[in-house]
């Protein structure tokens, strides 16, 4: 039989129960194997309940005290009752002093007295019965939170101005730094908004002319991490100019909202309209323009694609490497058979190859093929080398060798370019 004694309103505070007789202190913390919330008891006296009831400092101060205990149970572990036990009087009854030297001594969980309201400079100080003195009843988890990330920014030594601090929180990234970031001016102080959109201006200036385009070898609404290298650069570079006065992080973040922005426009924007935008206009003049393709990768699969469809032969494709791309899946080729002619796009190793029918098979002979290999630079390089081929077939391509028919001669080549 378990009856409730005394439990205050927030919820998570340790409860008084009285259990087949005997007065408990009830808390909950950590979580089973199943991940349901673990529930721990251990024995307290009426002494005990009476200061529980009276003072909250003091029931907050025994609730850090045993949860590091709780902690050690593990997912299945019994409490060390002993050890809970031993807690109760040097922390209810004893005078402050006595208090704070335990708490030299012991583990306890700082974070849990700050969520209700502890002085965060007294309890580094020791002086936790004096920290105690602003501590309420309701709990504040963002209060932790920022003081988790302070300490962690302390540890490798960044200190933050009142600007580095207030661009943190425009981008939501003051409390964990791989948020991805957003604008948020009601985070704010007012006083220091202006000064913060400054600095947003600059980085806005700084990559108003770029871009971050797709990347379909990543997948279909992946982005190509060289713009995203390119435009994070330009924007830190230009914000330290303007604003040498602040910290890495707050320099860093600017530059996660520049790109996260333009990646998710890009991110949204219909294929077609990504290549376009890219300066990509593949389908249009030429007079070995493309009529009719076939796009197939390496396990096989075949899409066909002729000018009077309603995207463009690029869009198409690489909205088909996009579905189709993957970890065992980076070989796509493309095809005029009507004129014996394509390409073939090595995503694995950033290379590509073109492939020129000499002589087609006749009378049971087999064709005769010329194959040319080339070095390719990222995905801006595979975008040029489409849509030449499509506005011109392999003749298109001269100029984005060199091309090597002589296969050992571009494995050195390659090699030589990893090196790199």
């Amino acid at each position: 039989m378990r009856d409730i004694v005394f439990t205050r309103h927030s919820g998570w505070i340790p409860n008084v129960i009285r259990e087949d007789g005997e007065l408990k202190l009830m808390l909950g913390a950590g979580a089973d194997a199943n991940h349901e919330p673990r529930t721990f008891t251990f024995s307290i006296s009426e002494a005990h309940l009476a200061v529980i009831r009276e003072d909250l400092a003091r029931h907050l101060l025994l609730w850090s005290a045993a949860l590091p205990l709780c902690d050690a149970a593990g997912t299945r572990g019994q409490l060390d009752e002993n050890a809970a036990v031993a807690l109760l009087d040097p922390i209810l009854l004893a005078a402050p002093a006595d208090v704070d030297a335990l708490f030299r001594r012991i583990p306890w969980d700082r974070s849990r007295l700050i969520v209700h309201g502890a002085d965060i400079g007294l309890l580094e100080r020791g002086q936790v019965c004096a920290a105690m003195r602003t501590a309420t009843e309701a709990s504040d988890g963002k209060r932790a939170q920022e003081y988790q990330a302070e300490r962690r920014r302390a540890e490798r030594g960044a200190v933050l101005g009142p600007l580095d601090a207030a661009i943190l929180r425009y981008t939501g990234q003051y409390l964990h730094g791989a948020t991805v970031p957003r604008r948020k001016p009601d985070a704010v102080d007012p006083a220091l908004l202006p000064e913060v959109m400054r600095v947003i201006a600059t980085a806005e200036r700084a990559c108003a002319r770029m871009r971050i385009g797709r990347d379909p070898r990543r997948g279909i609404r992946a982005t190509d991490r060289r713009d995203w290298d390119r435009m994070e650069k330009t924007v830190r570079a230009a914000v330290r100019r303007a604003h040498p006065e602040l910290v890495e992080d707050a320099v860093r973040t600017v530059g996660f909202l520049m790109c996260s922005e333009a990646a998710d426009r890009s991110r949204n924007t219909p294929m077609e309209d990504d290549e376009e935008a890219a300066g990509h206009r593949a389908d249009f003049g030429g007079s070995a323009r493309k009529t009719a393709l076939s796009f197939t990768d390496d396990k096989g699969v075949e899409k066909k694609w002729i000018l009077d469809g309603p995207r463009t032969a690029a869009a198409e494709f690489w909205g088909f490497v996009g579905e189709r791309s993957a970890a065992d899946n980076e070989v796509f080729t493309i095809e005029d058979e009507e004129m014996g002619e394509g390409i073939q796009l090595h995503f694995y190793a950033d290379s590509v190859a073109r492939i020129t029918t000499l002589r087609k098979s006749e009378g049971g002979s087999d064709p005769e093929y010329r194959v040319e290999y080339s070095l390719v630079d990222g995905m801006g390089g595979y975008r040029s080398l489409v849509n030449a081929f499509v506005r011109g077939g392999c003749a298109a391509l001269d100029q984005h060798g060199p091309w090597m028919s002589d296969v050992a001669e571009f494995e050195r080549a390659r090699r030589r370019r990893d090196a790199r």
